[in-house]
């Protein structure tokens, strides 16, 4: 991805076109990897690279599973109650997800 060498164990790396820019207030790096869709930011153009490798490994499916997810609720400063009730109340997806 964007921040390794472009070189893996079995050869190179697919090339990866992206597209990185400052947020209008200044304070963030908004970035893009075209081939995906996917965008993320950080808060220095490094970090936002490591975000996006992140972002993209998450998109094609290379995430951890969760096998407690109160405790990862917890983690995140959530209350599981909270959003079990939330799920109870509506089955639709927040506007912002679907």
């Amino acid at each position: 991805m964007s921040t390794d060498t472009g070189v893996e164990e079995n050869g190179p790396t697919t090339p990866t076109r992206i597209r990185m820019e400052l947020s209008e207030d200044g304070e963030m790096w908004i970035i893009t990897d075209e081939d995906t869709g996917v965008t993320t930011q950080g808060e220095t153009r490094e970090h936002a690279l490591e975000m996006l490798d992140e972002a993209v490994a998450l998109h094609a499916g290379n995430g951890e599973n969760v096998d407690d997810e109160a405790a990862l609720l917890e983690d995140l400063g959530l209350d599981p109650d909270e959003i079990e009730e939330a799920r109870a109340e509506s089955e639709e997806l927040p506007e912002f997800m679907q």
